[in-house]
């Protein structure tokens, strides 16, 4: 008889108290996990009046830009909200630290390492990282210490032979059937299998996410944040050549309205056409 028709039959103690516990260990690690992150969120500070007043001035003027087109301000009326907009970004006027002085050196970019609220910001981080980390690290010991070399389930579908070095790390056995799964490699199939779970439990934006923990706090520093101090200077700067553009393109949504509404409803004499 070759190896290949060989059964192996498991223990059902072993479904009972290693299979069963390290699934509904992960799913508890998950969801409280998921809590602790919580309770770590700091509220967001406000900003202040200058603050949101300089951030809306940018937005206003996008606002403005992006209904050029098809505009709902006649042209005068365009042009003037345009004009006003492109002196007030020359001028400085909604910049939260007031104008530019004519003599004041190019500031440099702010340094995040020496910004409190952009420290603040990375420590939150490095904290939410370590409680997604920590518990992955300390669960995987406990499987590696206590079920070195167990095998626990047998996938109910065939599989090629690529997925034996995946379902059974921790078992070197060439001949054993590549649908039996190990200990350690059950961990890893509930590690990214449970996010479907966790979203049912959890409701979408979780924190027990497993994907979560593939990002480490200095990648997540090197991304940008929404927080990120921006230069406003420059960026009105950029918006005063945009809204120029803009003003050769502007078209009132509402010009010749009135002969357009009698063409739909043919109300006017072709003689007028």
């Amino acid at each position: 008889m070759s190896s290949s028709t060989v059964s192996l039959y498991l223990d059902p103690q072993i479904r009972d108290w290693v299979l069963f516990p390290i699934t509904v260990v992960m799913i508890l690690v998950g969801v409280l996990r998921h809590y602790v992150v919580l309770l770590l969120q700091s509220s967001p500070k406000k900003l202040p009046r200058n603050a949101i007043r300089e951030q809306r001035a940018l937005v206003r003027s996008q606002i403005l830009r992006a209904t050029s087109a098809n505009s709902p301000l006649p042209s005068p009326y365009y042009k003037a909200v345009s004009q006003y907009l492109s002196q007030a970004f020359a001028d400085g006027t909604y910049l939260k630290d007031g104008p530019p002085k004519a003599d004041a050196a190019t500031s440099a970019p702010p340094n995040p390492l020496t910004d409190p609220n952009a420290m603040e910001g990375m420590m939150a981080g490095m904290k939410t990282q370590m409680v997604m980390m920590v518990p992955q690290m300390v669960i995987m010991g406990w499987i590696n210490f206590f079920f070195q070399g167990f095998v626990l389930i047998k996938l109910p579908f065939p599989l090629t032979l690529g997925f034996k070095s995946m379902l059974q790390r921790g078992v070197e056995t060439p001949d054993m059937d590549v649908r039996w799964v190990s200990s350690l490699s059950w961990y890893f199939l509930n590690f990214f299998g449970l996010n479907g779970l966790y979203r049912l439990i959890l409701g979408g934006d979780n924190s027990a996410d497993s994907s979560r923990d593939m990002t480490t706090p200095f990648a997540a520093a090197a991304t940008p944040q929404p927080g990120q101090a921006q230069d406003y200077n420059k960026l009105f700067k950029a918006e005063r050549d945009n809204l120029e553009f803009s003003e050769g393109l502007h078209s009132w949504v509402a010009h010749d309205v009135d002969t357009r509404i009698l063409q739909k409803y043919g109300r006017l004499s072709a003689g007028l056409q």
